[in-house]
């Protein structure tokens, strides 16, 4: 299953992943993420979307550093791991 760049709300995700979503109303298009996590995320005009669920502490690390945190990142079962609440 190859995982595909996508917008707003919708996640990228898949069993062996982690869900990782960019709220898209809340993202300012920094790119601190884009940054962090390239491998994660990338801009696409003003909004960062997720291009991947491998489970990477850069990913985290993004999470954390969205200054809107727009960012989320879940487990398979769900449990939040970024940004810390």
């Amino acid at each position: 299953m190859g995982d595909k760049p996508v917008t707003g709300d919708k996640p990228v995700t898949s069993e062996d992943h982690w869900r990782i979503t960019v709220d898209a109303t809340r993202c300012i298009g920094s790119g601190i993420c884009a940054g962090t996590a390239p491998r994660h995320f990338a801009l696409d005009g003003s909004v960062s979307v997720p291009l991947s669920g491998d489970p990477d502490e850069a990913a985290l690390d993004a999470a954390e550093s969205c200054p809107v945190e727009a960012i989320e990142v879940r487990d398979q079962s769900g449990r939040v791991l970024a940004p810390s609440l």
